[in-house]
């Protein structure tokens, strides 16, 4: 018994060390952290995935991005995007206990991976800087790096910087690009009925294509509309006349 428990501390030792160590790797690894206060990213580690992928298929497209600031992008969109993404945006440090914990009771509830945790500022630092992957490891410097900005970059920032770089179907990376492509207008002018559809794409915008039949993209919007209200971001209202209307695409 003596010996398990002490093959046990041993092992405790090693893997405190190589989480310490790895940690430290993190930290340093990415020296532009606190530039993002004041520089917008010029490409992201997603950005360069695609165009990548599109080399290997010899495809001729390009990004298509248009960066506008925060002020500049509805608070419809920005409201949607929130409730929906991360409720507690504004009041964690880059790192949601509490909805890593409800995460991992349903997870453990249903026997597999059905939902995730991650904050809107682990997500723009997966997208800047990581992968998809949800390799144990690449989930630890992506929390590490989280923590990390958020001592040096404002929220409103790094809110912007997310819109901004995030991908909204084929090409097209940010609001503004995705508000001009799908319905013809800058996203200073977007409704709650499109911010909605635009906040339901997020987590697959190439498979949740808004050109295409699909009622999971809806229900995803509905949700989106629901969770709107329930955090006072819309009148009951502006929630019914957001329900009951037709968002109109631009065919391009």
């Amino acid at each position: 018994m003596k010996k398990v428990l002490r093959v046990f501390f041993y092992s405790g030792i090693v893997v405190a060390l190589f989480l310490l160590f790895y940690s430290a790797y993190c930290f340093l690894s990415v020296r532009d952290l606190c530039s993002l206060a004041r520089e917008n990213p010029k490409t992201t580690a997603f950005m360069e995935y695609r165009k990548e992928q599109w080399e290997e298929k010899d495809s001729k497209r390009k990004i298509y991005q248009r960066w506008v600031p925060l002020s500049s992008i509805s608070r419809n969109l920005r409201n949607a995007v929130v409730v929906t993404e991360d409720p507690n945006f504004y009041h964690h440090e880059g790192i949601d206990f509490y909805a890593i914990r409800l995460a991992f009771e349903r997870n453990l509830e249903e026997g597999e991976i059905a939902s995730g945790a991650s904050t809107i500022t682990q997500q723009l630092m997966k997208n800047l800087y990581l992968s998809a992957s949800r390799n144990p490891l690449r989930k630890w410097r992506e929390a590490i790096l989280s923590y990390r900005v958020e001592q040096c970059v404002k929220k409103d920032r790094l809110l912007e910087i997310y819109l901004n770089v995030i991908e909204w179907g084929e090409s097209t990376y940010g609001i503004e690009a995705a508000s001009r492509r799908y319905f013809g207008k800058p996203a200073s002018m977007l409704d709650p009925a499109e911010s909605a559809l635009l906040t339901a794409m997020i987590p697959n915008p190439v498979k949740y294509n808004p050109y295409r039949k699909n009622p999971y993209l809806v229900k995803r919007k509905n949700l989106t509309l629901r969770l709107m209200l329930r955090a006072g971001k819309l009148s009951k209202g502006e929630y019914n006349r957001a329900l009951n209307q037709k968002v109109n695409l631009v065919y391009r």
